[in-house]
């Protein structure tokens, strides 16, 4: 999928729509596990599929979040939770 690098979209900080930069946001590394989630891996080791089935496949594309920064302002701010696709090129 191509992706325009310059966009005019809505500014919420400007309150008015301005040209924004887009930038494709890095993914954070994970976190430590929460007591939980820790609690219900051990409760998987040592059994198959008990309580719950392993997923057999991971998704084949990865999300795209996009960041967007206003030209007017300087502020920049995320649209919605982003979408998949294989290959993502700004032009």
């Amino acid at each position: 999928m191509k992706f325009a690098k310059k966009i005019r979209v809505y500014c919420p900080y400007c309150r008015s729509h301005q040209i924004h930069e887009v930038s494709i946001i890095k993914k954070k590394p994970k976190r430590a596990l929460a007591i939980g989630q820790r609690r219900f891996l051990r409760k998987l080791r040592g059994y198959t599929s008990f309580p719950k089935p392993k997923p057999e496949h991971e998704k084949p594309t990865k999300r795209v979040d996009l960041r967007f920064k206003c030209k007017e302002c300087g502020k920049s701010h995320v649209r919605g939770a982003g979408w998949r696709a294989k290959k993502f090129e700004l032009i």
